[in-house]
């Protein structure tokens, strides 16, 4: 009998840590990254509960899409992007970087979708 205990218990032990660690994979942004795109996504929406809502949707879905390092990537990417001169247009001529920012759009439309 207490071998079938100590076994459940250790089964339900590994479902938890997988569950667990299949959870930390879907949030792997830390929190003062959501923070920043919430607050400056509110500041671009009206600064209201509602705007709240929905921006912290939208980091959410973006999450769900696009692992923090890719956003990361992807963020600079299009920081740089904006940028004029030979700088700029480097990251505008390489196909590596416009993949980036297409992926980076593409959630950022599919949050919108959902969000807003």
């Amino acid at each position: 009998m207490r071998r079938g205990v100590y076994s459940l218990l250790f089964c339900g032990a590994l479902a938890l840590g997988a569950r667990s660690a299949h959870a930390l994979d879907l949030n792997d942004y830390p929190t003062s990254a959501r923070a920043d795109y919430v607050f400056a996504c509110m500041k671009a929406n009206g600064d209201t509960r509602l705007s709240l809502d929905q921006c912290s949707c939208s980091i959410d879905v973006i999450a769900s899409i696009l692992p923090y390092e890719r956003y990361v990537a992807a963020e600079t990417v299009a920081s740089v992007d904006q940028q004029a001169g030979q700088l700029g247009a480097l990251m505008r001529n390489t196909g590596a970087a416009r993949d980036m920012l297409d992926e980076l759009r593409r959630a950022q439309a599919e949050a919108q979708a959902r969000c807003f």
